[in-house]
């Protein structure tokens, strides 16, 4: 038992390490990011920002063979080269060369293939396809092999249909052939990224931006080459476009890839493009959809996009106010032009505007996010009726993320005159989906509780992984009285001070200069607000499991202290 008798005597009882018996993985409903965003796999940004040139793998291939051969992997891969024996059958020597390579597990067994026995290019390919692979996740070094007579053949082979295609272009010298007609390809062809990514800072800002939609489009999350990108474009002093401000930030989303200096050089010009465009509202919904999957909040861009709109309103479609207000409740923020936006489009709009129910449905959640629903809307989607609409498009399947907002929806609608909520008296065993929080925030409940656990032992005071009717959990909840002690959190008690303890990971909370947590997040705390609690928002830039457990119970301690102090002084 550790017992912390300093803190004990300042929080007025013993502060000791103990074990719940209650398991802190219990399932519980989901709540999932808007639409766009869920299946993507979320990967906190690295902000230390690396020299492009020093990138690499070690002793970076100098050989314009080797480097012809890697550039010609993509062409080969989409079919775009010709191939040997793509139209003969292969023979039987083919086949066991094929499974040789297969089985190869070292460059000297890839290597002597080539030695001992007669390549044809589809199998030179594969060979160098493998070691290129090897280079990129460090299994293999390249300037072990590169200069390899072996190796060096085998690019050869692969490099002659490339340089034959260049034929007609032979006064040109081989760095200018590079940088002109075949640059994007060269770049998104190197199978070793790190390689591709030294190629980047010899390219113009139309063509980075170009790679970096190639990268979204065929979905390749390369970080080494999304940093140099993101280095050489935010660097670049020439000024992008609005569209070409759309494109970069639509690659970024797609690609889940957040760069805050990039993203911030972006909106710099988008301000200065903004005035120019009268009549194009495409770009600027696209824009605002983008910033929302990113989840980058910056009030006066927000503010300046829908100021546009909102001047612009007669432009508007119900689809593309859809997706502002989605973008609008993902980053939690209301622009000041909200009313005019309330005013002139979302009092014009309804569910007969909408050709999906879903998009509906995530039009009235993002005004319930917004606080700016009314009692029709809610009613609208909070019934029998629009539920098996949702089923039917969905073909029975109603995703876990629809799920959570009607579940927001419904607790909202207590609050909100003239909602009539019916969906939860026939379909409350559908709309629960059990599920395990991520890894990352199973790491800070853990060491959130393991704090509690010291500050309040016993079982009977605290509850854990509370599941609720409103689509989200209670991390922790506990009650105290007037002297910060806990009491028995299954009773009633008038002068108890409920709080509920909500643990925010970086998922949870929006970036940018303006950071705050996103609007599902700030829903949740609200909800909880109008249901009696006192929440307590612990967000993982103020509280680190890294931190001694010491540090931990303190930061909780003056939490408590403080709600404790602001409810006596209401009373």
């Amino acid at each position: 038992m550790i017992t912390l008798r300093r803190i004990s005597r300042g929080f007025g009882y013993c502060l000791s390490a103990r074990s719940y018996s209650t398991s802190t993985i219990t399932a519980t409903a989901k709540a999932i990011a808007p639409e766009g965003n869920s299946d993507r796999k979320k990967v906190q940004p690295n902000l230390i920002r690396n020299n492009p040139s020093a990138s690499g793998l070690a002793g970076g291939s100098k050989n314009p063979i080797v480097a012809a051969a890697f550039a010609s992997l993509r062409n080969e891969e989409t079919g775009k080269e010709d191939t040997v024996s793509s139209t003969a059958s292969e023979t039987k020597q083919d086949v066991q060369i094929d499974e040789m390579i297969l089985k190869a597990n070292t460059v000297a067994e890839l290597l002597a293939i080539a030695d001992v026995t007669k390549v044809n290019r589809k199998q030179a390919l594969k060979i160098v396809s493998i070691l290129a692979e090897w280079s990129s996740i460090k299994k293999a070094n390249l300037a072990d092999f590169e200069n390899d007579t072996r190796f060096v053949e085998l690019c050869s082979l692969l490099g002659r249909t490339g340089m034959q295609r260049n034929g007609n272009n032979r006064s040109a010298t081989p760095k200018s052939v590079e940088l002109q007609g075949d640059d994007l390809q060269t770049v998104l062809g190197i199978t070793a990224n790190d390689e591709a990514a030294k190629l980047i800072a010899g390219l113009t800002l139309p063509q980075m931006i170009k790679v970096m939609s190639s990268l979204a489009m065929k979905k390749k999350r390369s970080i080494p080459l999304l940093r140099s990108l993101s280095f050489n474009i935010a660097s670049n002093p020439g000024q992008l476009n609005l569209k070409e401000c759309g494109d970069l930030l639509y690659a970024m989303a797609c690609l889940n890839y957040r760069d805050v200096v990039l993203t911030g050089r972006i909106c710099a010009d988008l301000d200065r493009e903004l005035s120019k465009n009268t009549d194009k509202i495409a770009p600027i919904v696209s824009i605002l959809t983008s910033l929302g999957m990113l989840r980058y909040r910056d009030g006066t861009v927000l503010d300046n996009l829908c100021g546009w709109i909102a001047s612009h309103h007669e432009l508007c479609k119900p689809t593309q106010l859809g997706s502002l207000l989605l973008s609008l409740a993902t980053l939690n923020y209301e622009p000041i032009s909200m009313d005019t936006i309330k005013g002139k489009l979302v009092a014009n709009v309804s569910e007969n505007d909408f050709i999906r129910s879903t998009d509906w449905l995530n039009t009235v959640w993002s005004l319930t996010i917004l606080n700016s629903v009314s009692g029709a809307q809610l009613s609208s989607v909070l019934n029998d009726d629009f539920f098996r609409k949702l089923e039917d498009e969905r073909r029975g399947s109603v995703l876990p993320s629809m799920k959570m907002k009607l579940l927001n929806m419904a607790a909202a609608a207590k609050r909100v005159p003239g909602a009539k909520e019916s969906l939860l008296q026939n379909h409350r065993a559908d709309l629960f989906v059990p599920f395990e929080p991520s890894k990352e925030k199973r790491v800070l409940v853990t060491g959130m509780l393991d704090a509690l656990k010291s500050l309040i032992p016993s079982e009977s005071m605290v509850k854990i992984s509370q599941t609720t009717t409103m689509g989200f959990t209670i991390d922790a909840e506990c009650v105290l009285d007037n002297k910060c002690l806990p009491l028995p959190v299954d009773k009633e008690h008038e002068q108890g001070t409920r709080i509920a303890l909500l643990v925010h990971d970086y998922h949870d909370m929006c970036q940018g200069p303006h950071m705050a947590l996103n609007g599902i997040q700030a829903l949740n705390m609200r909800l909880l607000e109008q249901e009696g609690y006192t929440v307590v928002s612990i967000p993982y830039n103020e509280f680190s499991t890294s931190d001694k457990l010491l540090k931990r119970v303190e930061y909780l301690q003056k939490k408590f202290k403080s709600i404790v102090t602001a409810s006596n002084s209401k009373h």
